[in-house]
């Protein structure tokens, strides 16, 4: 593997990784309300059992599935496994996280959570390794509608987080600050992160033997 493809998928799996723990941390603050899709997530444990993250694993699959058949195209491999490992992560993370009932905790957790999600996703799309589902759903939408990127965004999140409330999820006002916080969050670290993974391909790239060099 070359120097560039390890650090690639050493991004990738760390920000996916963040993502989940994100997740969960803003899941352990629910008395605030959680992100739109995991509003729809929880409402789907809630009535029909499973775990939350394999509700998103379902989800997701699902959505891979759908815009695979209106682009007829097969998804990069990275996109596969994001759906995979972020249900995976949110589980795991949902099991090691405590449950905090004082106020004062959800908050700090729920606020730190929206700070750990924007730069896990900063981090896993910096190497380009595949778009999350929902990511590819709303490029698609964009390019059928022809309506900006944030106006599709909205009103999926919006439908989403509808119908997650309809079964039970938890929407509050942290519902509204992860829509309107996370995208700042990971415009931010989304340059950290490319300025870094550039910074250390080249510096490991340098220190190799010239052979060695890809």
């Amino acid at each position: 593997m070359s120097v560039s493809m390890y650090y690639r998928w050493l991004f990738f799996l760390f920000g996916m990784m963040l993502l989940g723990l994100g997740i969960s941390m803003t899941i352990k603050g629910d008395r605030l309300g959680i992100g739109p899709w995991d509003v729809l997530h929880v409402g789907l444990y809630q009535n029909f059992g499973l775990t939350i993250g394999s509700w998103s694993i379902i989800a997701g699959f699902t959505l891979i599935s759908t815009t695979s058949l209106v682009r007829r195209k097969w998804p990069q491999f990275g996109t596969w496994l994001n759906m995979l490992l972020i249900g995976l992560f949110i589980d795991l993370f949902n099991y090691l996280i405590p449950d905090i009932h004082s106020l004062a905790g959800q908050i700090l957790i729920f606020t730190a959570g929206i700070i750990v999600m924007g730069y896990g996703v900063g981090v896993y799309v910096a190497p380009k390794m595949g778009a999350g589902p929902r990511d590819d759903l709303m490029l698609i939408l964009v390019q059928q509608t022809g309506f900006s990127v944030s106006t599709i965004r909205t009103s999926i999140e919006v439908a989403v987080a509808l119908i997650g409330w309809m079964l039970g999820g938890p929407v509050g006002i942290g519902t509204i600050v992860i829509a309107l916080l996370v995208g700042r969050v990971v415009q931010v670290s989304l340059v950290q992160s490319e300025s870094l993974l550039k910074r250390l391909i080249l510096k490991h790239q340098a220190e190799l033997p010239p052979i060695l060099k890809v």
